[in-house]
């Protein structure tokens, strides 16, 4: 089953142990870089969360709040571990953070940066319900910014 867990003392070195497949790598941060981003953004209440399949952790997310206009819960990583993809995780681990997010209503919103190339991602976002807003991100014009209003 698949569960969202909080990253502590005790399974933080599963998180760090979690890679993506080759040809992935320019998608994400690493396992490690995701961590020191929740650390980072911590005065923006970023939350490293995990993600389980029953006790194993196989993938790893960071949501942070932001507060600049448009305001909105910023998902800025999302991962699953390579050899735990393909099997419908990430859509149900999306699901599950999306459903936490929207109990939560600190914003009606939530936002991801996605890389146009990443066919992958975008399939999955697109699943949740995630669409393009047409912002264009003069730092990271190779992305499409995606967005799922809270009904």
């Amino acid at each position: 089953m698949i569960r969202l867990v909080d990253v502590d003392e005790g399974n933080w070195l599963d998180v760090r142990g979690l890679s993506v497949g080759s040809g992935q790598e320019g998608f994400l941060d690493s396992a490690v870089g995701i961590l020191a981003r929740g650390y980072v953004y911590r005065a923006c209440r970023a939350r490293v969360i995990g993600i389980a399949d029953d006790d194993t952790i196989v993938g790893v997310a960071l949501v942070r709040d932001l507060d600049e206009e448009p305001a909105c819960y910023d998902l800025q990583q999302f991962m699953i571990d390579a050899r735990h993809q393909g099997r419908g995780i990430g859509t149900q681990a999306l699901r599950l953070i999306v459903d936490e997010l929207a109990a939560e209503r600190r914003y009606d919103h939530v936002e991801v940066c996605v890389k146009r190339d990443d066919a992958a991602a975008l399939h999955v976002y697109e699943k949740a319900g995630f669409v393009d807003t047409g912002y264009v991100d003069d730092d990271a014009p190779d992305c499409l910014n995606l967005a799922l209003a809270f009904v």
